[in-house]
C-alpha cells in the first residue's frame, strides 16, 4: 500500500488511525502549499485533487478520510476502531457522521473562507461571507457534544474509536486557527487531554 500524505487535519486523521492499528504503510508526501494536489500527476490518483489518498495493494485508490480508515480497519486483523459487532459499528458511525458534518466541516470551511482564503480562493469555490457563521456552528455543536459526553471516557463510552480520532485531529487543528475548544467545555477539554496522551496523537 501507499499513503499520500500532506499537511492539515485530514491526513492527520488517517496517520493517527494507522498508528493506532500499528500498521506500516509506505508514505508519499504531496506538497499542498505548492498546489501539487491540483496537478495532473496527482489528479490521476484522486481526480478530486484532495488529500489524503490510499493506494491499496491491488492498485485501487481509496479516498475520503473516513472511508480510508474504515477500509484499513476492515483489512486489519485484531484491533478495531470501528467495532466488533453490528451495534458497535453503528454507534461509531453515527458519532463519526455527527462530528464530521456538525463540527469538522463547518470548522474547516470557516477557515478556508476566512483565514485560509488566500490559499483556497483560486482552488475551490469560497464564500467569505459565510466564514463567521460556520465557525459559530462548529462552536455551538462542540458545546452540544460537551454535554453528550459527560461521564464518558471517550465519545462512545469506554471504546476508543474513529470518532475520537476524527474529533481530536480537528480540534487540534482548530486550536491553531483561532477555533480552539472553549475552556468552559470541561468534558471535551478533559477528553482532549486523554487523547493527546496517546502515542498516536503525534502521528
Amino acid at each position: 500500500m501507499k499513503f499520500y500524505n500532506s499537511m492539515g487535519p485530514n491526513p492527520h486523521v488517517v496517520r493517527m488511525f494507522i498508528s493506532e492499528l500499528a500498521l506500516d504503510i509506505d508514505t508519499e508526501e504531496v506538497d499542498l502549499m505548492a498546489g501539487a494536489n491540483r496537478q495532473a500527476e496527482f489528479l490521476k490518483v484522486n481526480p478530486m485533487g484532495q488529500l489524503p489518498a490510499l493506494q491499496a495493494d491491488n492498485g485501487d485508490i481509496v479516498a475520503e478520510i473516513t472511508v480510508i480508515c474504515e477500509y484499513l480497519d476492515a483489512i486489519t486483523k485484531g484491533k478495531t476502531l470501528i467495532g466488533d459487532t453490528a451495534e458497535e459499528q453503528a454507534e461509531t458511525r453515527m458519532w463519526v457522521r455527527r462530528i464530521d458534518l456538525n463540527i469538522c466541516e463547518p470548522m474547516a470551511n470557516g477557515f478556508r473562507f476566512g483565514e485560509g482564503l488566500g490559499l483556497f480562493k483560486d482552488r475551490i469555490i469560497t464564500l467569505p461571507e459565510a466564514s463567521d457563521g460556520l465557525k459559530k456552528i462548529a462552536q455551538a455543536n462542540l458545546k452540544w457534544l460537551d454535554e453528550q459526553i459527560a461521564g464518558k471516557q471517550f465519545i462512545v463510552g469506554d471504546r476508543f474509536t474513529l470518532a475520537d480520532v476524527l474529533l481530536f485531529c480537528f480540534v487540534t487543528f482548530g486550536a491553531g486557527i483561532g477555533q480552539a475548544v472553549p475552556a468552559e467545555l470541561k468534558n471535551i477539554t478533559a477528553w482532549q487531554a486523554r487523547v493527546a496522551a496517546r502515542p498516536s496523537a503525534e502521528a
